[in-house]
């Protein structure tokens, strides 16, 4: 092979990684955020916003600068030393094996893990072009996959069992349970903030337990991180809130970086009041001094709606009625609907009546003081989409990366750069993925399996991200959807009558998509690999 050869394996390559970035972004990364949708501590085009921003800048900024060639050593690279351009055929079958399975997946609103798919499509390729014994079946390859089928969820339910019953028995379920939340929840601060800046500073690139000074550096720099975003609740955010919530001022997000010094304001009662007292004074006087009967009032309502009714006619008379340009206009508004139709939906299943019984099982706390925890949820939201992105995105760029470095070098490496163009590349298809068609895992999750509120949400991203966080370090195998899947589920059971708060149904879909995740995504993979690999060509003369 020579350098630049099959360019167009290259070329297809490059939308099979796009197609797969978009299935993570439309299943992993919505499965991420259901909790916060689900509890309404964000918006569903809140919570497209913010992973725009969190998932690209993770995917680019602590991206993995290297990857395996292989995902976890389940195939070697040797048996393609001799024929380079095989090892680039068998990375696109892998990257159009995933993809399909996770798009399908997401069609039906399944949650599946996208690691699993892109490991399943490689012993996909490999089977296929080596047989079985070219297979790691071992702990170090297949087993540990499938062990974390059990453990992701197991190790998730029990953290997030933990922290739920400590929150609710703490604040949740005490008399002026507000107040107890307002001691507490600088406590909180530290502790979701001290979890995540230990993550990046043991993940990020240029840092780690090495250039840090060991791990009493990592801590240390963590712990006092934590410690200023504690101090800013506590004199910053506290005030805020309680003056927002108790007080009844309308304040703006933003004076909540000013509160100290800030004057009492409006509270909102008095705004409506004075809305009010406008809006009547308007339809019930022409002159301060003038009261006009009922029935002038409707003869003054009567000519309002004419001169509206005859403004619209006249509008409509001086628009131009050209067929380019109602052909335009039809193309816009079809365009613009479908843009934002992935962001336009209901995904909290409020409404749903077959759920109405399980919801019902669910304890009902203080809105005040659940509306404490909505900050601390779309805090841990964003960093965990934030670590999402730095690590899920190689499950798309990784085999791409190993495609380009072959066809740029015509030589194979046991790791492979990815360049920071390509991280740019799947952070984009992500948020597409997310955009578009996120909704229907959202709407499969969160609310679909037990009822969510912002503490209930809070803590089970918190246990997701502490327990992938924990057992990635001591090399137990975790899957990040499996994950939060397991930490909804143990949530649910935290309830007084816990086992009628869970639909154990959607659990059931939820762990036969883990299973078959697998043999379908190598099935596919290894289908296309043994026809393109063992199709006739013709012979160059």
């Amino acid at each position: 092979m020579e350098i630049h050869d099959y360019t167009w394996i290259f070329a297809v390559g490059m939308v099979g990684a796009f197609a797969d970035a978009f299935g993570i972004g439309a299943n992993d990364v919505a499965n991420s955020f259901a909790t916060s949708v689900s509890s309404n501590s964000l918006t569903l085009a809140q919570a497209c916003i913010i992973a725009c921003f969190t998932e690209f800048l993770g995917a680019v900024l602590l991206g993995a600068n290297t990857a395996g060639t292989i995902k976890g050593g389940i195939l070697s690279v040797d048996n393609y030393m001799a024929q380079p351009e095989m090892l680039m055929l068998a990375m696109l079958c892998a990257l159009f094996g995933s993809a399909a399975w996770v798009l399908t997946a997401c069609k039906f609103g399944w949650p599946v893990s996208s690691t699993h798919s892109i490991v399943g499509a490689i012993i996909g390729v490999g089977i296929a072009g080596f047989g079985a014994d070219s297979i790691t079946w071992g702990w170090d390859g297949v087993a540990k996959i499938i062990s974390s089928w059990f453990i992701s969820p197991i190790a998730a339910g029990l953290v997030a069992a933990a922290i739920y019953m400590i929150t609710k028995y703490a604040v949740l379920r005490r008399v002026e349970s507000f107040k107890w939340g307002i001691r507490l929840v600088p406590v909180y601060f530290f502790f979701t903030i001290a979890i995540e800046a230990f993550y990046i500073m043991l993940e990020a690139p240029g840092l780690g337990v090495e250039v840090l000074g060991g791990w009493g550096g990592v801590i240390g720099i963590s712990l006092g991180i934590a410690a200023v975003f504690a101090l800013f609740c506590q004199f910053f955010f506290c005030p805020w809130v309680v003056r927002k919530v108790k007080g009844r001022e309308a304040l703006k997000w933003y004076q909540m970086f000013y509160t100290p010094w800030l004057g009492k304001q409006k509270t909102i009662d008095e705004i409506d009041a004075e809305k009010h007292a406008q809006n009547h004074g308007s339809i019930h006087s022409t002159s301060p001094n003038e009261m006009l009967t009922p029935g002038e009032v409707d003869e003054k309502m009567k000519k309002l709606g004419a001169d509206g009714e005859a403004s619209q006619e006249e509008i409509v008379e001086t628009a131009p009625k050209g067929k380019f340009a109602t052909m335009f206009a039809g193309i816009k508004t079809k365009v613009v609907a479908g843009l934002m139709n992935g962001i336009n939906q209901d995904v909290r299943n409020l409404e749903n009546e077959d759920l109405a019984e399980i919801h019902a099982g669910a304890e009902i706390f203080e809105d005040d003081a659940e509306y404490l925890f909505s900050f601390l949820q779309v805090i841990t939201a964003c960093m965990a989409s934030f670590a999402h992105g730095s690590n899920d995105v190689s499950n798309a760029v990784g085999p791409i990366s190993s495609i380009y470095e072959v066809w740029s070098t015509a030589t194979i490496g046991e790791n492979v750069a990815i360049p920071v163009w390509i991280l740019v590349y799947g952070g984009i298809g992500i948020d597409f993925g997310l955009a578009i068609l996120g909704y229907r895992v959202m709407r499969a999750m969160g609310n679909n399996i037990t009822y969510f509120t912002p503490s209930r949400g809070f803590c089970a991203e918190l246990a997701a991200a502490l327990t992938v966080l924990t057992c990635s370090k001591l090399g137990v195998p975790v899957s990040t959807t499996l994950c939060i899947t397991g930490a909804s589920a143990a949530i649910g059971l935290c309830n007084t009558n816990g086992y009628k708060a869970v639909n154990w149904k959607m659990l059931s879909f939820c762990g036969l998509s883990w299973i078959i995740t697998l043999p379908c995504a190598g099935t596919v993979a290894g289908l296309l690999f043994a026809i393109c690999s063992n199709s006739p060509n013709f012979i160059k003369v």
